[in-house]
């Protein structure tokens, strides 16, 4: 059982630095609205208790946050 877990936890931890490596060229407020639809997303299936619906509109709303707190300021 051990070694299914470190097996896990080391797709996972390539999956983040993949993931991470992925995110070089992207803009200030792409980088924002992908942080809170993922915090959204996370938030989301933590109130519903894991529903898919609640994941997905987490999701949704912390996008939209996330993409008007990366807007450049004039």
């Amino acid at each position: 059982m051990r070694s299914i877990q470190k097996i896990a936890y080391s797709v996972l931890a390539a999956t983040v630095l993949l993931g991470a490596a992925g995110c070089e060229n992207m803009s200030k407020r792409d980088k924002s609205m992908a942080i809170g639809a993922g915090a959204g997303a996370v938030g989301g299936a933590v109130l519903t208790g894991g529903s898919a619906l609640g994941t997905v509109g987490g999701a949704a709303v912390g996008g939209v946050i996330g993409n008007e707190v990366g807007k450049d300021k004039k």
